[in-house]
């Protein structure tokens, strides 16, 4: 059932030298008032948010700053108090990843009432007027790619979505997973997804043999993986007890991925030629080891080294006088504005392009990999 259908190495490099290029690095030494900077980051326990963290620091050091970087565990107000702690300690820029995006409308309003620039961090600050800038991936692409990835996996497309000559006819049964509702990325890496799956679906291709199709459905709170094993679980007791397979699972995070997985193995699902595809973001390292040994399908990169330099050009920028660079002023409509954005490219990782897109570009090594 798998077909491996390989990003060419130019399409990679392309890719890659787009992220690099589009990027606004800051320049050591730039810093000129050597202030304080806060960061706010929702939670360690995914590792992509304590990278996420340690690039900002390094980033804004470079440039001669002090940073306050926080983590609230994804416990809202704790991060509404740390914000205010950074507020009271003098900071003078704040980048923030927003546990719920909807929550710290107060907090930031004192930020504005003493002057301070507020850069929302890969997840949308909504029903807010006091955020400057927002950095983030082209999170409709990101869904896009996700599924494109499923369809790749099932042999129906390659990986950018064209269909393929020798593709079989199915149908397939696939389950649909999606993030947090007050994550607004959720909604956009769903949507994505759905422009691409929804004429399968409704052509017959695909089935989606619980109905759940709706992203209220299919959102997991807080992106929690047990949530997502128990709901994987419920699946194939409700759907699957009569012999059925599910053959794909549309998973918007490796953390989640992780938990179906699970559920799949203890379902009595062994890794093989018939093992349900299941794609990924982030290219956590467990769930890169799980690409490699056949368990996860597929993940989406997402490199947050040139988040950070983004969001970091922005914060300076905005303290030194310049202007930040954007490249997006229609996408983010946070209820209040739409947010001058920054868009990243991301990338599809499967098994065959590992190393190219993650060990070449030095975001892991080989042996942390276990290549």
């Amino acid at each position: 059932m798998k077909k491996n259908v390989l990003l060419s190495a130019v399409a990679i490099g392309a890719m890659t030298f787009g992220l690099a290029a589009c990027s606004a690095p800051v320049a050591e030494g730039e810093g000129e008032g050597g202030g304080l900077i806060g960061v706010a980051m929702p939670t360690r326990s995914s590792e992509r948010w304590i990278a996420d963290g340690d690039a900002l620091v390094a980033e804004l050091e470079a440039a001669g700053y002090t940073v306050d970087l926080q983590y609230a565990e994804d416990d809202i107000p704790t991060q509404v108090s740390q914000v205010e702690n950074m507020i009271t300690k003098g900071a003078e820029a704040l980048i923030i990843a927003a546990i719920d995006g909807t929550t710290l409308t107060e907090v930031l309003q004192t930020a504005a009432d003493s002057d301070i620039p507020v850069i929302a961090y890969d997840r949308l600050i909504r029903d807010s007027e006091n955020v400057n800038y927002y950095a983030t991936f082209d999170n409709f692409l990101v869904g896009q790619q996700q599924a494109w990835t499923l369809l790749n996996g099932l042999g129906l497309t390659d990986l950018e979505g064209a269909p393929l000559a020798d593709a079989p006819a199915g149908p397939f049964n696939i389950e649909l997973f999606a993030g947090s509702l007050d994550d607004n990325n959720a909604f956009f890496f769903f949507r994505g997804a759905m422009d691409v799956l929804q004429p399968l679906i409704d052509d017959g291709t695909l089935v989606v043999k619980s109905g759940q199709t709706e992203i209220e459905q299919a959102a997991t709170l807080r992106w929690d993986g047990e949530v997502a094993q128990s709901r994987m679980e419920d699946l194939l007791t409700a759907n699957y007890s009569d012999g059925t397979k599910v053959n794909a699972v549309l998973s918007p995070y490796d953390g989640l991925s992780r938990g179906i997985i699970s559920a799949l193995t203890d379902a009595g699902y062994a890794v093989g030629v018939d093992f349900p595809i299941i794609s990924g973001q982030d290219a956590e390292v467990d769930s890169v080891k799980a690409i490699l040994s056949g368990e996860q399908y597929a993940t989406i990169f997402k490199d947050t080294r040139e988040l950070a330099k983004v969001a970091a050009g922005m914060a300076v920028a905005l303290l030194e006088g310049g202007e930040p660079e954007i490249n997006d002023t229609e996408t983010y409509d946070n209820g209040k504005l739409i947010v001058p954005s920054f868009l990243l490219g991301p990338v599809p990782v499967i098994a065959d392009n590992v190393e190219s897109a993650l060990v070449d570009t030095g975001y892991w090594t080989a042996e942390e990999l276990g290549l």
